[in-house]
């Protein structure tokens, strides 16, 4: 089998590269932002403020509504549950100042923190917190829940103006977890997703789309407050422009940066490196031919060469998956599962004959243009899927295209992307890929995973849900549900008198930690 080195695979594409146009720049604004700080001094020019680079614009301002996790992170700055998200994973109180839970597991009793404000200066009373509660559950959508946790939820009382109970169905372990959803304003609904109000560190200033979303400190904030008074985010989907950004001094952070340009600005600015805390797969839609059969995506899985295309688009520092886990999830993750589908061509070949496919097929990967490593992912998983005769071709489209025609509407055969997570449940990452999921956008459908995901969600024994957890990861591996390759290798860069930085173990962004040196 021919070994590809990163010159050889761009020569190989040159004759099939996209054009720059198709993931540059959304709009011819984006390189306008007044300078905050020197790029090349540190000084600061415009007061206590920041302006960070964003690959994607915003799906949604709505809190219950939002889809994509390049969202979410940014709202974690402006709202808050009941609970919410800590740097190791877990959940800390926050609108809440604790809570119990009964000793049968099914109900949860949160107390109310006393003088937490909304950023219009309204105290939270018991009323925003059921209408919000309520909402998450479906009362403003015909009984479906807009969080699917909340489908567990039986009944939501306030025993008093500082006591919700919240009962289960059947209790569950993660629960807790799913007290992160947003406490918004009552009977806000109609205005949320245009002028959002949360109680967080920061307030909402204003949006436009494609081009950017502003926030500034809420002084009324009843924790540790802002360092920052004010941050921009800038909507620039051109990693090239990005990176002119920093070193023009229109920007004084980037998140998400791939590594292939570490070389660029590690000399001038401060890098930190993490992981991007998702699973960038080959998400293949399996009620569509031929991807309905399993033997089909197995002989997929063995086409491609997970290593190579970590070594590609990541310069081998991100992480094989074998799974839909990343490896931050520590009790459930199995790296062992990254090692069965070791790239195989003749078993490839093999397979794609018995399925009926000898001379292969032709696919269509679309893939969201803003993100270069999935763009370049999807180029590398094109040419190893050519050596057994299957031909894809690529179809890049914008990010707002993706949530509504791929993710949404489901109408795709297969796509690039990362999958990232909410909370650090097993729960979070495999209940998409149960049958009658909202999030189920692969549409896989096994009897055999609905069974041991049902199980899993519903012990009270840690260990026995691991294991079911384990156990649902198995199967999915086994199906080749999807073709799992990393989680991606993830840069910060950010002008060297910036500091404060905290990285969490989900997909969050915390702003507020951040200062000037």
């Amino acid at each position: 089998m021919p070994k590809f080195t990163k010159r050889a695979l761009l020569l190989l594409l040159a004759g099939v590269m996209l054009s720059a146009s198709l993931y540059g720049c959304t709009g011819g604004t984006n390189n306008s932002a007044t300078p905050t700080a020197s790029a090349q001094t540190g000084e600061l020019s415009k007061g206590n403020s920041v302006t960070v680079g964003i690959a994607q614009d915003l799906d949604s301002l709505d809190p219950h509504k939002a889809v994509a996790a390049g969202t979410s992170e940014v709202l974690f700055n402006i709202f808050e549950g009941l609970m919410k998200a800590s740097p190791d994973g877990g959940v800390i109180p926050a609108v809440a100042s604790d809570y119990t839970v009964s000793d049968d597991g099914l109900q949860y009793t949160f107390t109310l923190r006393e003088g937490v404000k909304f950023h219009n200066g309204n105290a939270v009373t018991m009323e925003d917190v059921l209408y919000s509660l309520e909402r998450c559950a479906g009362s403003e959508n015909d009984g479906t829940p807009l969080i699917s946790a909340f489908s567990n939820v039986t009944s939501m009382e306030a025993t008093d103006d500082t006591h919700v109970v919240l009962t289960l169905k059947e209790p569950n372990l993660e629960f807790i977890n799913s007290m992160t959803a947003a406490i918004i304003p009552a009977n806000s609904s109609d205005t949320i997703a245009t002028t959002p109000i949360g109680t967080g560190p920061f307030a909402f200033t204003s949006y436009t789309p494609q081009q950017s979303m502003e926030m500034k400190k809420f002084d009324g904030y009843w924790g540790e407050p802002a360092q920052l008074d004010k941050v921009t985010f800038r909507i620039i989907t051109d990693v090239n422009t990005l990176v002119m950004g920093l070193q023009g001094g229109t920007l004084d952070m980037v998140i998400h940066l791939p590594n292939s340009v570490r070389k660029e600005v590690e000399k001038q600015f401060t890098v930190l490196q993490d992981t991007m805390k998702l699973v960038q797969a080959l998400y293949l839609n399996n009620d569509v031919k031929p991807f309905d059969d399993v033997r089909v995506r197995q002989a997929m899985y063995y086409a491609i060469n997970v290593p190579e295309i970590i070594e590609f688009v990541c310069n081998g520092d991100g992480v094989a998956t074998g799974t839909s886990m990343y490896p931050a999830y520590t009790k459930y993750f199995m790296p062992e599962l990254a090692e069965n589908y070791q790239q195989d061509l003749e078993k490839a070949k093999q397979l794609l004959a018995e399925a009926g496919y000898p001379d292969g097929f032709t696919m269509t990967i679309t893939v969201p243009s803003n993100y270069t490593q999935h763009v370049e992912t999807a180029e590398v998983v094109s040419q190893q899927l050519a050596q057994v005769g299957i031909t894809a071709n690529l179809n890049p489209i914008e990010w707002e295209s993706w949530v509504s025609d791929v993710y949404r509407g489901r109408d795709f055969e297969s796509t690039v992307v990362g999958i990232a997570a909410s909370d650090m449940t097993g729960r979070e990452m495999l209940e998409r890929y149960v049958s009658d999921n909202q999030k189920n956008f692969i549409n896989f459908n096994s009897e055999e995973y609905d069974q041991v995901m049902e199980k899993a969600l519903t012990t009270l024994d840690q260990g026995e849900q691991t294991q079911l957890y384990k156990q649902a990861q198995t199967i999915l591996n086994e199906e080749a549900a999807s073709l799992w390759i990393q989680d991606l290798c993830d840069l910060v860069v950010m002008n060297p008198a910036l500091d404060g930085v905290t990285f969490y173990a989900t997909y969050v962004l915390d702003m507020s930690t951040i200062h000037y040196k």
